[in-house]
């Protein structure tokens, strides 16, 4: 990879494995690779953190509790804001499609929130997550406009994750 003089930009617009590997940033913010997907990258994140939380949770149950998982999600928000900025900074690009750790974390959220779950609630929750992380409705537009950096990246999934939340909360009031 090149080193950048001061004020110059980088620019990879289509970013592949060898980028994904120079940088560990680069490894969690593109997803473990499920963000180099040629179609619908968000989708394939989200699909990767579906199925990494399930795994995870029905192998080691008693590592992958309630706690764990709040500690993990807390941790891998924050160390999402640096990846994703970093990633960004080097692609030249703030919130280039291939970052998919915002949606990872922003679904293992809705998927914590909802346990235990069926697996029909699960697959309306991945659809409805994904609803409002690709429409973007008020407010989720403003603060993917407005914030910047590695935390507009990770902010703006975490309200689609809450629009997400709010929708099983009136479904189930109903």
């Amino acid at each position: 990879m090149t080193t950048l003089q001061q004020g110059q930009t980088a620019s990879v617009t289509k970013p592949n494995a060898r980028f994904m590997l120079s940088h560990p940033a680069h490894l969690l913010a593109q997803g473990f690779g499920s963000g180099l997907s040629p179609v619908v990258p968000g989708t394939t994140g989200t699909l990767f953190g579906w199925l990494s939380f399930s795994v995870l949770s029905w192998r080691w149950p008693e590592v992958f509790t309630t706690l764990n998982w709040t500690i993990i999600i807390a941790v891998g928000f924050v160390l999402g804001i640096w990846a994703c900025h970093k990633t960004g900074r080097d692609m030249g690009i703030a919130d280039h499609g291939s970052m998919v750790w915002d949606e990872i974390i922003a679904f293992w959220v809705v998927l914590l929130l909802l346990m235990p779950a069926s697996f029909s609630t699960q697959f309306w929750a991945f659809l409805w997550f994904r609803f409002f992380d690709m429409l973007k409705p008020p407010p989720i537009g403003y603060f993917d406009r407005r914030f910047k950096g590695g935390f507009g990246v990770m902010w703006d999934d975490l309200v689609a994750a809450f629009y997400t939340l709010l929708l099983f909360a009136v479904w189930r009031t109903i």
